[in-house]
């Protein structure tokens, strides 16, 4: 794709997003934009007990995603591969579940006045997997604030984001499952290493700048299956 400037990574909670984005930043030198999740104070709170927290953690999430997307426009793209983690809309998806009728009324009419001023990416990947695959990562990487989150939940979240992503034309899209991919966070001994040698990891796929075209493209050295899906590259790992 030329004339790559922005690209976003989605998917759902624990699918590997951050990840891939810093992998990103590192091979080609991007501009890397993350999520600062971890800064809303309410959010500990929603997942202990979602209905009576959900408004004041969406709202808070609504503001300062916007705050970024504001600070993205400072940043010139034209000498800057911006890369971030999310995309401005996912704040919809999540509210979309969360809130209430009345709730989701108040918190559209301000999103509306937001997603004016929001800058679209040239590129989306999406991150895909199956609720166990998630229900694992999460586990694995055991932030606190996370202790509580129920299966259903990231299982409705998934679906969410399974029927977005279908029905997504509004840029170029790339969705990768990412079941068979594995994100080592620590040394493990020999026996365990040899159990996990099938899997695969995020690193194992590279980003390449055609310097003469301007062009980007993902290169890998797994077993991939390449198709279409309802006019978009799908990418789908395999053992």
């Amino acid at each position: 794709m030329k004339n790559l400037q922005y690209v976003a990574i989605e998917g759902t909670i624990g699918v590997g997003k951050t990840s891939l984005a810093n992998l990103f930043s590192e091979k080609l030198g991007a501009k890397l934009i993350l999520e600062a999740f971890e800064d809303n104070p309410f959010l500990t709170d929603f997942y202990e007990d979602p209905e009576n927290n959900a408004f004041q953690t969406q709202l808070w999430f609504l503001l300062q995603r916007y705050q970024q997307q504001q600070e993205l426009r400072q940043v010139d793209m034209f000498q800057h591969l911006v890369v971030t983690d999310y995309m401005f809309v996912k704040d919809r998806l999540f509210a979309a579940l969360n809130l209430n009728e009345k709730e989701m009324s108040l918190y559209d009419t301000v999103a509306k006045m937001m997603e004016r001023n929001v800058i679209h990416p040239d590129l989306v990947i999406f991150l895909q997997a199956d609720t166990e695959t998630l229900m694992n990562n999460i586990s694995k990487r055991g932030r606190e604030f996370e202790k509580n989150m129920s299966e259903d939940y990231i299982d409705a979240l998934n679906q969410v984001y399974n029927e977005y992503f279908f029905r997504y034309q509004e840029t170029p899209l790339i969705i990768i499952n990412t079941n068979n991919m594995a994100v080592p966070k620590r040394k493990t001994s020999k026996s365990r290493r040899n159990k996990r040698r099938s899997h695969h990891r995020v690193s194992d796929i590279n980003i390449i700048e055609d310097k003469k075209s301007g062009e980007y493209r993902l290169s890998h050295h797994l077993d991939l299956k390449t198709g279409m899906y309802k006019g978009r590259q799908v990418l789908d790992p395999k053992e």
